[in-house]
């Protein structure tokens, strides 16, 4: 197994035990990273900090990414704790629900602005809060969806969003590459998550993606867990900018 001893991660995006980064959280804690896991907000709270508590060393902390103080705050609190940072992974997006029914034609102004202000800018705003602590190089970890590439029905904004994420990976890439951190994005097949009750018709992505996919089913959180763990390890030392399908093979499928 891939070893992440002495190393130190932190994980955006645990909203419970359903998330694709509570599923990262378990196999970097399975391999010996020590973790600092955040939750968005008060609300969430109760449910995050008996999930993170139940992993060895892993600390919990409040962070709404889409507020600069909070996310100075929390990085200046992880400091003196963690002293470095070798991994971070960004696993959070958002966007309004009335945005993603309907017609995308519709989409709302403010909804386009908290769709990429959530889902996109801040993957930049953590990546400047972690470098600093990524002395030794790191590695930052995103998560996407193939809507980001083509038109999936009901997926409307948060398509779009990803698509701009995807490229923000790019360019992160090179603006860190001189410090040595890695910056790239895995692009999971559908899950059931909680984000994604708000897509619509979830279920009828669900049952096209197993139908046309290869290996003829849906991907497992573990495997996208597996994933980010060799990015985050030294295996995936020579990786940065890109786009890794962990989806059983959908995406090179015409029909």
């Amino acid at each position: 197994m891939l070893s992440m001893q002495g190393k130190n991660a932190v994980i955006f995006g645990v909203a419970n035990k359903r998330s694709i980064a509570w599923a990262i959280a378990q196999r970097l804690s399975d391999a010996g990273a020590k973790l600092a896991i955040t939750y968005q907000n008060e609300r969430m709270k109760a449910e995050a900090h008996d999930l993170v508590t139940s992993l060895p060393g892993a600390e919990p902390f409040q962070c709404d990414v889409s507020s600069d103080v909070e996310i100075e705050q929390f990085f200046a609190q992880i400091q003196p704790r963690f002293g470095h940072m070798d991994a971070l992974v960004h696993s959070v997006a958002y966007a309004p629900a009335e945005d993603l029914k309907g017609d995308f034609l519709n989409t709302s102004r403010e909804g386009f602005r908290i769709a990429h202000d959530v889902s996109v800018y801040s993957l930049i705003a953590v990546s400047r809060g972690a470098a600093p602590l990524m002395t030794n190089g790191g590695s930052v970890i995103t998560l996407s969806y193939f809507g980001a590439e083509k038109v999936v029905p009901g997926y409307n904004v948060m398509g779009v969003a990803k698509a701009a994420l995807e490229a923000t990976v790019r360019y992160l890439a090179n603006s860190l590459g001189p410090k040595n951190i890695r910056v790239n994005t895995i692009s999971a097949g559908p899950i059931k998550t909680l984000a994604s009750r708000g897509v619509g018709d979830f279920g009828a992505m669900l049952k096209n993606h197993a139908e046309h996919a290869p290996l003829k089913r849906n991907v497992d959180p573990k495997e996208v867990g597996d994933t980010a763990l060799f990015l985050a390890s030294d295996l995936g030392s020579g990786i940065t900018g890109e786009t890794i399908y962990v989806d059983c093979g959908y995406n090179i499928m015409g029909f």
